[in-house]
């Protein structure tokens, strides 16, 4: 179908009312740890990074210790959440551009965030959003990815292309849901595995259910 934005108002107030709680998952306490547990979270589950980072923030209180630690040290608090070796250099470097570039401050501008080791759009989105309340854009993951192709909301494979087609569907008071909302939805609906497409809220909506039903 092709998709308008009385469409896409429709499906936040769907999906709201489906996953009334649907918030971030991830666990964190200060602006820097946002960005480490969004870093740990690349190819990792939110409930494995909330597993690991009890002991790595309790080892690590401020930025300067993520900057002292030593590095073999991090990669092991760290190593549950895959990744490890190249994780622990990003946020180790990263902890040491925001003392040195920005005062000990984790910026707010999506072009500064990006500046920082490890931080992509879907990182900036996400502290930007959680952190700072800002929400200008959309964190592309996993589960926004599969579901934007799914309901034929994006045809793009590339997360920053998807995030582009999303915003110009979504009405911008909507922008601070999107994510959330889509991954509680992949989570327990719109699952990669094995989608319980006959219960979801949704599927009327969804490109890839209505052609496979031959629904219009």
């Amino acid at each position: 179908m092709n998709f308008t934005k009385q469409n896409t108002k429709e499906i936040v107030k769907i999906l709201k009312n489906t996953y009334p709680d649907a918030t971030c998952s991830l666990n964190f306490s200060t602006p820097f740890e946002a960005v480490v547990a969004v870093i740990l979270s690349a190819q990792c589950t939110d409930e494995r990074v909330n597993k690991t980072t009890p002991a790595l923030f309790a080892r690590c209180k401020s930025i300067q210790d993520f900057v002292d630690i030593d590095i073999k040290e991090l990669e092991n608090l760290i190593h549950p959440c895959g990744f490890y070796r190249n994780k622990a250099n990003n946020i180790k470097a990263c902890a040491k551009k925001v003392l040195k570039d920005f005062n000990g401050d984790v910026p707010s501008t999506m072009d500064e965030l990006l500046t920082l080791p490890g931080v992509g759009r879907k990182t900036a989105n996400v502290v930007l959003l959680e952190v700072f309340g800002i929400a200008n854009g959309i964190a592309i993951d996993t589960h926004a990815k599969r579901i934007s192709n799914k309901l034929g909301l994006s045809n793009n494979s590339d997360p920053e292309k998807i995030e582009q087609d999303l915003l110009k569907l979504f009405d911008n008071k909507d922008l601070k849901y999107i994510n959330h909302l889509l991954v509680w939805h992949g989570r327990n609906t719109c699952k990669a595995i094995k989608p319980s497409c006959k219960t979801c809220t949704i599927s009327k909506y969804c490109q890839t259910y209505t052609s496979e039903n031959k629904l219009t």
